[in-house]
């Protein structure tokens, strides 16, 4: 059995991140929008880290939960969400603006209610 406060404070510490991406997203209308200005860098930059917070989290509740707790939730891709934290924290030089903002504009909200119902599970 695994340590179900821990994890639900990591699903919590997920949840806040996405949070903070969506309101750094809000505006982006194009993946142009990050690059035009250094506002627009500092957004980027500050998603990147939000994103590489969730995979390091994702990644900690698998390691804890012995690869059991994420595949009850197969709707979401999890190695992609581990993927895209070590792409980001190995690459962070090459962040691609159009991946982040297709994971901004598709993919946070599926996460974010996944997030719930493996928050309400553990509860």
């Amino acid at each position: 059995m695994y340590d179900k406060s821990l994890v639900l404070e990591l699903l919590n510490q997920v949840d806040e991140a996405i949070r903070r991406i969506e309101r750094r997203f809000s505006g982006i209308s194009s993946p142009d929008e990050f690059l035009i200005d250094d506002e627009g860098l500092d957004r980027l930059d500050a998603i990147a880290m939000m994103l590489i917070a969730i995979g390091e989290n994702i990644k900690r509740i698998d390691k804890i939960t012995e690869g059991n707790f994420l595949k009850r939730h197969p709707q979401i891709q999890w190695p992609g969400v581990k993927g895209v934290r070590d792409l980001l924290a190995h690459e962070y030089f090459n962040i691609d603006s159009e991946e982040i903002y297709n994971i901004c504009a598709k993919d946070l909200m599926p996460l974010k209610q996944v997030l719930k119902k493996m928050r309400d599970e553990i509860q």
